[in-house]
């Protein structure tokens, strides 16, 4: 099954859509630029009395036009918003003190994974790079280092003790599908899960660990609000989505306050084709055949989705809910191309602090979920609920990582010369996303 058809995709068929791939030029073009300024405050240095005037003004024509800069940049329908890193920073806080999980950098681990595709029995065929035949090992000798404190290992046996007689749930697309594959891989070092449920194609499923009466459930959603896909067993889609913006996706929000703890998220689905509905009427379109819907934007949908999402997690404060931790944007890693048309990705080594701080679109959805969640966070301060509510934000983690993902290693292959597709989203496991397990077990242990 194409790789382009089987998983998280960006796109539904074959045709290039022009603003994505306008935006993604863009930021191949920028890539390389230095962007640790836009985290560096602004200091002037005009503080002469001579001209101080004339000073003045130049500096408030230089400050109007860097904000200009920063803020907003044109690409397709209108302008989009551009968050500069610090204030992106200064807003995700935590909720462990005052040390930033998410804030650091990746230190050279000499120790590697606990786990290898040979000791763990959960790891997916597309996402076992080491079985495919991946000849590097740098990218699994990385670890995660918060700037104010540090982030212990994962320990599966605190972890298991701690949640004894507990429920956990990973609701969302294939990149919380690919997460939970490193989460099982390193709770079955103190026990082996025993599985009690699957959906008929395996995207949904069920585990226990008995002797801790724990159990973890993966449910897929790819847009968690209802949405009609027409695609056939093959994953080809033979229609636009219809998005129901107005509805949640039943499989979730009818379990949702069942379970101790949700790791919830939205993501890259959002980009595809799909007609976009409200009471059960067409309100608009993103990249739609027919013309005469209006063109709404992926942005307008993923707003109102979270919107919904997070209106369904507040108004049921005062009854039993979980813990809710809500992952940020994933970025990807393509280069010289999306999944359609030759993109790769063939780096061997993190970025450097400021390489490449993502692409235009990556900027948008993330600036959404974090207005989004800061407004529940609101809600949930106001009810006195504040630690029930998380921000789970790897976005800094993952866009330092291109070395991490799967790449050209989804299926075995020897012979590298032949045509072979890449994934420059999800990631090897062991890998990267270890990490992001290890600053949960932080977040909810601490």
């Amino acid at each position: 099954m194409p790789f382009a058809l089987s998983h998280t995709l960006l796109f539904p068929f074959k045709t290039p859509l022009p603003l994505i791939k306008n935006n993604y030029l863009w930021s191949m073009t920028n890539k390389k630029r230095d962007m640790s300024w836009i985290s560096q405050p602004w200091r002037s240095s005009l503080h002469r009395k001579t001209n101080h005037i004339l000073a003045k003004v130049i500096v408030s024509i230089f400050l109007v036009g860097i904000s200009y800069r920063l803020f907003f940049s044109r690409s397709g329908s209108g302008a989009k918003l551009f968050v500069p890193t610090a204030e992106i920073l200064s807003r995700n806080s935590t909720d462990e003190g005052k040390c930033n999980l998410f804030n650091g950098v990746w230190m050279p681990n000499p120790s590697g994974p606990p786990y290898t595709n040979s000791t763990c029995r959960f790891i997916e065929d597309h996402q076992n790079c080491l079985m495919n035949g991946r000849p590097d090992r740098g990218y699994l000798h990385w670890g995660w280092k918060p700037y104010q404190c540090d982030v212990p290992p994962f320990d599966p046996y605190l972890f298991l003790n701690a949640m004894q007689n507990k429920s956990w749930a990973f609701i969302g697309d294939s990149i919380l599908r690919n997460q939970i594959q490193s989460f099982l891989c390193l709770l079955s070092k103190a026990e082996e899960p025993v599985e009690l449920y699957h959906s008929s194609d395996f995207k949904s499923r069920m585990w226990q660990f008995q002797k801790h009466n724990l159990t973890v459930s993966l449910i897929w959603t790819p847009f968690l609000v209802h949405a009609d896909i027409f695609e056939d067993e093959n994953g080809v889609s033979n229609a636009p989505i219809q998005l129901h913006l107005d509805i949640l996706d039943h499989s979730w929000a009818s379990t949702y306050s069942k379970f101790n703890y949700v790791v919830i998220s939205g993501g890259q689905w959002f980009l595809k084709h799909a007609v976009y509905r409200e009471n059960n009427s067409i309100v608009g379109c993103h990249y739609c055949p027919d013309k005469s819907y209006p063109e709404l934007g992926y942005e307008i949908s993923y707003k109102k989705t979270l919107e919904l999402v997070f209106r369904h997690i507040t108004n049921l404060v005062g009854k039993h809910i979980p813990v809710v931790i809500f992952r940020t944007w994933t970025p990807s890693h393509f280069e010289n191309g999306q999944w359609f048309d030759g993109g790769i990705c063939n780096h061997t080594a993190p970025y450097k602090e400021g390489e490449f701080n993502g692409s235009y679109v990556d900027h948008v959805m993330r600036e959404i979920e974090l207005r989004e969640f800061e407004k529940a966070k609101k809600v949930m301060e106001s009810s006195g609920k504040p630690n029930y509510l998380k921000l789970f934000d790897t976005y800094e983690l993952a866009v330092m990582r291109p070395d991490g993902h799967v790449g050209s290693y989804r299926r075995f292959h020897k012979d590298k010369k032949g045509k072979v597709q890449y994934d420059c989203l999800h990631w090897c496991v062991p890998g990267p996303i270890d990490a992001w397990n290890d600053i949960i077990m932080e977040m909810v242990l601490k």
